[in-house]
């Protein structure tokens, strides 16, 4: 679906892998056509959140096959780290500046032992 074969998620048994880490998957699908705008807006909430304290990564994808769909893959230190990135003003603005170029939006918080949809 997003230009890769089906994978396995691996297994963390040792460095790399903290208890407390959280992720979240955003899936952004732009109106026709709109993706290469969307992805223009990007850029300052990217260089933004870098630069959180809780950040611990933050890349965008683009799905080959269909420009107008984009994946936020981001990890956090933790869920009050992800509080905090919901309350910057850089997120608030894109969110604003996108809000009429995208045609849905959907993100998961990926907890060690839960998935929550918002």
């Amino acid at each position: 679906m997003w230009g890769r074969e089906p994978c396995t998620f691996p297994r963390f048994t040792g460095k790399g892998m903290q208890k407390s880490m959280v992720y979240i998957i955003a899936y952004l699908t732009a109106h026709a056509g709109k993706g290469d705008e969307v992805v223009a807006l990007t850029t300052p909430l990217i260089e933004a959140t870098l630069k959180e304290a809780g950040c611990v990564s933050y890349e965008l994808y683009r799905k080959p096959t269909d420009p107008d769909a984009l994946v936020f893959v981001e990890t956090w230190k933790d869920r009050a780290a992800i509080d905090a990135h919901f309350a910057e003003p850089h997120l608030k603005a894109f969110q604003t500046a996108a809000a009429n170029l995208l045609a849905s939006a959907r993100v998961e918080i990926v907890h060690p032992e839960r998935i929550e949809v918002v």
